[in-house]
């Protein structure tokens, strides 16, 4: 683990460089000890890092690190928080999903097999940033993996899925985006009169299924 300076105000806290469930362990229990620590104001995770905003008024970056340390070497034992399961129902192809034929193209498959694979795989929440509880998604099969639009959308429909890469994702809310999309749920991922308002957490397993519109 490595902490350094991100901004006047803010701490990286490094863990690595690859992508993997095993470093997303690390990163979601140091959120988990993190939270509530006096002096430390907001928390980023990553893929592999944790960005720590922090009150200068209370803190320097020296005390601030130290911190950190502390209060991660003395949860260094914790058990990682226990995932949930969600399932999502999805509309494939046509209007839900424009680019459902593109992907088929990319990767050599029928759309339906693309479907069909898309909804065999098991997603892993890796953290939620970008907009407003923006899931990104591991677990995409690399057989499915697509390259982004040239060129973002104006607007992407609230509750896309989409490919990006090798990453999958859902639209939480209507936004700009150069994601795939190839299929669309009615299930509201933000929902203001949720408690709390956002359906997908870091660490969430996510499985689709298809059905018809």
């Amino acid at each position: 683990m490595k902490i350094q300076p991100a901004s006047d105000r803010a701490l990286y806290v490094l863990f690595g460089e690859e992508i993997s469930e095993a470093m997303h362990r690390e990163v979601a229990r140091a959120t988990r000890a993190l939270e509530g620590v006096r002096g430390l104001r907001n928390l980023h995770p990553g893929y592999a890092s944790v960005l720590v905003d922090f009150d200068p008024r209370l803190l320097t970056h020296a005390q601030a690190a130290e911190r950190i340390r502390e209060r991660l070497e003395e949860h260094k034992g914790d058990a990682a928080p226990e995932p949930r399961h969600v399932e999502l129902p999805v509309i494939y192809g046509g209007e839900a999903g424009p680019d459902l034929e593109d992907v088929a193209r990319h990767t050599g498959m029928a759309a339906e097999q693309v479907v069909k694979v898309h909804c065999a795989a098991e997603y892993f929440v890796y953290f939620v940033g970008f907009s407003t509880c923006f899931p990104y998604l591991g677990g995409l099969p690399p057989e499915l993996a697509t390259p982004r639009l040239p060129a973002p959308r104006k607007v992407v429909p609230e509750g896309s899925v989409a490919i990006g890469g090798a990453q999958a994702c859902v639209y939480p809310l209507a936004s700009p985006g150069v994601w795939r999309l190839i299929g669309r749920t009615e299930v509201k991922l933000f929902d203001v009169g949720r408690v709390p308002p956002p359906l997908l957490r870091m660490g969430d397993r996510v499985r689709f299924r298809a059905v018809r519109g």
